[in-house]
C-alpha cells in the first residue's frame, strides 16, 4: 500500500475518533442538562422577572412548544459545557505534530480559551442581560402588554450567552493567527480601528442596540483585543 495514503488513513481514523469523542461528550452534556432542564429554565428566566416584576409567567402557543424548548437548552448547555471537551480533542489531534514546548503553549492555550469562554458566558448573563432586557422591557405600556413566549426568550438568552462566550475568544484566534502565519501582531496594531469599528458593530448588535449595554460589551473587548496583541508580541 502506498505509504502516504497509508498515513492519511491513520489521521482520518484519528480525526474520525476525535470528533466522535467531541460529539459524545456533547450528547452526554446535553442528556445531563435536560435533567435539570426545569431548574435552569428558572435559572434562565429570572433576570427577565427582576427586569420586569410585573410579569409573572411566560407562554407558549403550541403544545409541543415547552418541550422544545427545553430540549434546545439543554443542547445549547451540553455544547457551552462540553466545550473544554472539544477543545481538548482539538489540541490531541495536533498535538503529536508539535515538540514538547509547543504542548505546553497549546495545553496553556486550551486553558485560557476555555476560561475566556466561560468569562464571556458570566459576563453576558449578569452584567449585560439585565441591562438589554430592562431596555426591551420598557417599551410595555398601557397600549402594550408583553407576552414573551417561552421559547422565543430562552433561546435568545443562551444564544446571546454563547455568542458573547465566542466573543470573549477574540485573544484566542489572534493568538491562533500569528502562530499559523495568518497575520502578525503588527497587522493588527495597524488595523485596529476598523477592528474596533466591528467590535463596536458587533456589541451593538448583541445589545439590542441599547446603547448602555453596547458599551459594557465594547469596551471589555476592546481590552481583550489589546491584550490579544500584546500576547502576540510575547509569542512572536
Amino acid at each position: 500500500m502506498n505509504p502516504l495514503a497509508n498515513h492519511f488513513g491513520d489521521h482520518l481514523r484519528e480525526l474520525r475518533r476525535r470528533v466522535t469523542a467531541a460529539f459524545g461528550a456533547v450528547v452526554l452534556c446535553s442528556l445531563i442538562a435536560y435533567f435539570f432542564s426545569q431548574q435552569i429554565s428558572r435559572f434562565l428566566v429570572a433576570p427577565l422577572f427582576q427586569a420586569s416584576p410585573e410579569l409573572t409567567s411566560l407562554v407558549y402557543t403550541n403544545l409541543t412548544e415547552a418541550f422544545v424548548s427545553y430540549l434546545k437548552i439543554s443542547v445549547l448547555v451540553g455544547l457551552a459545557c462540553a466545550f473544554p471537551v472539544m477543545l481538548y480533542q482539538a489540541w490531541a489531534f495536533v498535538a503529536p505534530a508539535l515538540h514538547g514546548h509547543e504542548k505546553k503553549t497549546a495545553l496553556t492555550v486550551v486553558f485560557w480559551a476555555t476560561l475566556l469562554f466561560a468569562f464571556g458566558v458570566a459576563f453576558a448573563f449578569f452584567v449585560i442581560m439585565p441591562e438589554a432586557l430592562g431596555f426591551l422591557m420598557s417599551f410595555a405600556g398601557e397600549n402594550l402588554e408583553p407576552l414573551p413566549r417561552l421559547d422565543s426568550y430562552l433561546t435568545f438568552v443562551v444564544r446571546s450567552s454563547l455568542a458573547f462566550g465566542l466573543a470573549f475568544e477574540i485573544p484566542f484566534l489572534m493568538v491562533a493567527a500569528g502562530k499559523t502565519g495568518f497575520a502578525e501582531h503588527a497587522y493588527f496594531s495597524r488595523q485596529r480601528k476598523y477592528f474596533y469599528l466591528a467590535i463596536l458593530v458587533l456589541a451593538f448588535l448583541l445589545a439590542a442596540g441599547d446603547i448602555v449595554s453596547t458599551l459594557l460589551l465594547a469596551l471589555p473587548l476592546f481590552v481583550l483585543y489589546e491584550a490579544g496583541i500584546l500576547v502576540m508580541r510575547i509569542f512572536s
